[in-house]
């Protein structure tokens, strides 16, 4: 039992429409009443912020960046869990998928292999109450690496998997249809890599790609469709990758990379998720498809901060300002409900009675939000 909040003189931003001024009483956890114009009695005084509901993440690999934050060292692992789930409490996500690579691959990156130590990691954090934010795991399954499906089956059993995708970084295809991009990629990781590193490292994955991709696909879509976790697609490039994640039954489809796959997906009904980073920059890192064009042809329904936290809500914030037809209350959908929806967790993502009160307060300052506090289930974490 948490003792009743109330937040007054709040600018709240509901899934459909925005109440410029506003209240909303918190109890138990939920949110117990709301309404316009003067509250009933005094509360805390948001001041005119923003308040709307705590953030949403499906992908975010930024974990790895406090677990390995220089070459071949390697922290330790609830230490870095909680020094993560801080920063991601203070850009006000209050649900996150931590996305964990899910295969081995020798010579490429030094997280490769570690979902099993981070997954633990989370949880132990998690029964300790060391966390902020509510976490569950997304398995990203390279499908082409010869242990993916042995070790997405070690993992697959566990209650906190909310998603898996289907991800295929073999050279030359989907993010990386320009193979220099990829040769870019590695040469700038830690102290870089030599081209004839890169050469060995590349015929490898053809080799796989030719070897176990197949097979491998048709047993990581059966595990996750037997378990009834969501999948989703990754990087689609062309309408054979669009007809095989229709075939897949996949909910989302991260990172498309052309304007033809976004409107193939988006008339197959497939939600379209995309890098916050890529709207904050204005532009793909890979040079794809820009975010900001999808979200003008209405085909934007997701944001995801990727790599950078605080990305998520700058990026949702920008696409209100810049794209004619999205106003406020559809921006923050794409970072709140929308992702909320994709993986079945409906008790989130909206402010709305009987819902978990997952709050967060907003000041703009410019173009820069800045996140005042954070509330999980009615309990201030930030």
């Amino acid at each position: 039992m948490t003792p009743p909040t109330l937040m007054t003189n709040a600018r709240i931003v509901l899934a459909d429409r925005v109440i410029e001024q506003g209240w909303i009483a918190i109890g138990n956890g939920k949110i117990a009443e709301m309404g316009e114009g003067r509250a009933p009695e005094r509360g805390e005084d948001m001041a005119g912020d923003l308040v709307m509901p705590g953030l949403i993440e499906l992908h975010t690999d930024h974990l790895e960046a406090h677990y390995v934050p220089r070459p071949k060292v390697y922290w330790d692992p609830i230490a870095a869990v909680v020094s993560y789930d801080g920063q991601l409490a203070t850009s006000g996500i209050t649900t996150v998928l931590d996305s964990l690579r899910v295969w081995r691959e020798e010579g490429a990156e030094d997280v490769d292999g570690r979902a099993g130590v981070l997954a633990e990691a989370i949880s132990a954090a998690r029964d300790g109450n060391l966390l902020r934010a509510d976490h569950f795991l997304h398995l990203r399954c390279e499908i082409p690496m010869p242990s993916v499906v042995e070790e997405a089956s070690e993992l697959i059993g566990r209650p906190d998997v909310r998603l898996m995708s289907l991800m295929d970084h073999t050279p030359g295809q989907r993010q990386f249809r320009d193979e220099g991009k990829l040769r870019d990629y590695y040469r700038g990781k830690g102290a870089g890599k030599t081209d004839a590193e890169l050469d060995k490292l590349f015929a490898q994955r053809f080799a796989y790609q030719k070897a176990y991709a197949e097979k491998n696909m048709r047993e990581i879509v059966a595990m996750a469709h037997r378990h009834n976790i969501p999948l989703a697609s990754h990087d689609d490039t062309t309408d054979e990758n669009v007809t095989d994640a229709i075939r897949d039954r996949v909910a989302v489809a991260e990172f498309p990379t052309t304007i033809e796959a976004a409107r193939g997906l988006h008339r197959a009904g497939i939600g379209i998720l995309m890098g916050a980073p890529n709207v904050v920059r204005g532009g793909s890192h890979s040079g794809n498809i820009a975010a900001i064009d999808l979200a003008r042809e209405g085909l934007l329904d997701i944001l995801s901060s990727d790599y950078i936290p605080s990305s998520l809500l700058m990026g949702a914030l920008q696409l209100s300002r810049d794209v004619p037809g999205i106003d406020l209350a559809a921006a923050v959908r794409t970072v709140t409900k929308a992702p909320a929806d994709a993986v079945g967790l409906t008790d989130r993502g909206d402010i709305a009675v009987g819902q978990r009160a997952d709050i967060i307060r907003v000041h703009e300052a410019g173009n820069v939000p800045v996140v005042r506090s954070v509330w999980r289930e009615g309990q201030r974490v930030a």
